[in-house]
């Protein structure tokens, strides 16, 4: 189950409003105030290998495409 469709699963008790409620309460995904989930790539929204050195908010892969646009040189 996926954050997108934490509404979609119990279509079924919808119109059971008690259930409904209590089901919502418990299994919607929670605001994270720190973790790999709340560091996203500003391009693409990949949460693994970000970068936030100098404010940059990119994935790794995002950053090769766009390293000598932001002013980077490759040394090697």
């Amino acid at each position: 189950m996926t954050t997108a469709d934490h509404s979609k699963v119990l279509v079924q008790i919808k119109h059971k409003k008690g259930k409904f409620v209590k089901w919502k309460k418990n299994n919607t995904p929670r605001k994270r105030a720190f973790g790999e989930s709340t560091k996203k790539c500003v391009r693409c929204g990949r949460t693994g290998g970000h970068i936030s050195k100098y404010l940059i908010h990119l994935c790794r892969q995002c950053f090769r495409e766009s390293a000598t646009k932001l002013g980077f040189k490759k040394y090697s």
